[in-house]
């Protein structure tokens, strides 16, 4: 099935509710819940804010209400990492619940590393948007982000408008990128095609040839500890960034970050929710996957750390809504994105990056 967004088709998927997904078993399931306490073992992010925030908005908030399970909340720094500790451990998992970008997860679903979910036990996947279902239940999208600039508001006194900002002269030396596998460079990929007017599937060659013209300009191409506090410590003036974690950003550090959607547009980045295939206490974990999918939990998770929101029925305030990508005049701005072909390009997009860009 192919994952792509359309400018035209964006809007109205995610502002109005879509049809139930079809049924599909999920296999088998022993943990007994009801029976005592069952405690579940969640991977997801560990850094950027998203750690605390999801355990303080949606983890506790579950737990408040389903007292008879628990949940482990397992940090990782990337999606990529947590595909890797996963295949050490598919004869016998020991994670229940993995949120990861989609373009990963596609590959862990072609791997069975994850198994489809049971629609009558997630009963909130039949109000998520159109774009956050992924084929045959697999776990669907459950926060939706966009690619943005963050930039050090001292060194940058106008915001950046345009994507061309980070080629201005007056940046050399001081811009960040987080260069493939990362999705921020995959993404910037994306974008720079849409912007040259080429087909990204046939060809990144005119890319290529831009990135090299960038590469001058470029600190690092792998920022550490992360690309927000190089920005906020004014080591760099100017970054590709996601705009959740940037609009965090902003406000503990009394602005001192900004942040920037350029007028060309972006790519929407979505952070799916799955079930791991073999979990031993899959009735919980799902349980626990169908909180997090709903309006209540979502709404609290967009005001704590700005990530908008995939069940329809989701309600929360303008100002939120204005610091994420919901808002109609962003979303008419999103790139279309064809995430299936991209998970399978991204090592080809990885090698061609170091290669041709990163070592020029």
């Amino acid at each position: 099935m192919t994952r792509r967004i359309s400018r035209r088709a964006l809007l109205p998927l995610l502002l109005a509710p879509v049809v139930a997904l079809s049924a599909c078993s999920t296999g088998g399931d022993s943990d007994g819940v009801g029976d005592g306490e069952t405690t579940i073992r969640l991977m997801a992010y560990a850094t950027g804010g998203f750690k605390e925030k999801y355990l303080k908005s949606v983890v506790e908030q579950f737990e408040k209400t389903n007292p008879g399970i628990k949940v482990e909340y397992d940090g990782v720094v990337s999606s990529a990492e947590m595909l890797g500790r996963l295949r050490t451990q598919k004869s016998n998992p020991t994670i229940d619940v993995v949120i990861m970008d989609l373009s990963v997860a596609e590959s862990a679903n072609k791997e069975n590393i994850f198994a489809p979910l049971d629609p009558a036990a997630v009963p909130n996947m039949k109000d998520l948007s159109e774009h956050a279902k992924v084929r045959d239940n697999f776990g669907p999208g459950v926060t939706f982000d966009n690619l943005t600039l963050a930039y050090n508001t001292k060194a940058v006194t106008t915001a950046p408008t345009s994507w061309n900002d980070l080629w201005d002269p007056a940046h050399k030396g001081k811009v960040s990128i987080s260069a493939p596998p990362q999705l921020d460079g995959i993404g910037l990929t994306v974008i720079l095609g849409d912007m040259l007017g080429v087909d990204y599937q046939r060809s990144i060659d005119p890319v290529v040839g831009r990135l090299r013209e960038l590469a001058p300009s470029v600190q690092t191409w792998n920022p550490q500890p992360d690309t927000y506090t190089l920005v906020k410590s004014g080591q760099v003036s100017l970054a590709l960034a996601w705009n959740a974690r940037s609009q965090l950003q902003r406000d503990l550090s009394d602005g001192a970050l900004g942040v920037a959607l350029p007028k060309e547009g972006s790519i929407m980045q979505v952070n799916t929710i799955n079930l791991v295939k073999g979990s031993k206490r899959a009735s919980a974990a799902q349980t626990f996957i169908n909180y997090a999918l709903g309006p209540e939990a979502q709404a609290a998770f967009a005001a704590e750390m700005f990530y908008a929101p995939t069940n329809t029925l989701t309600k929360v305030s303008d100002a939120v809504a204005q610091r994420t990508v919901m808002t109609p005049e962003k979303l008419e701005t999103m790139i279309p994105v064809d995430w299936n072909w991209l998970a399978e390009h991204r090592a080809q997009w990885t090698d061609i990056w170091r290669e041709d860009v990163i070592s020029k």
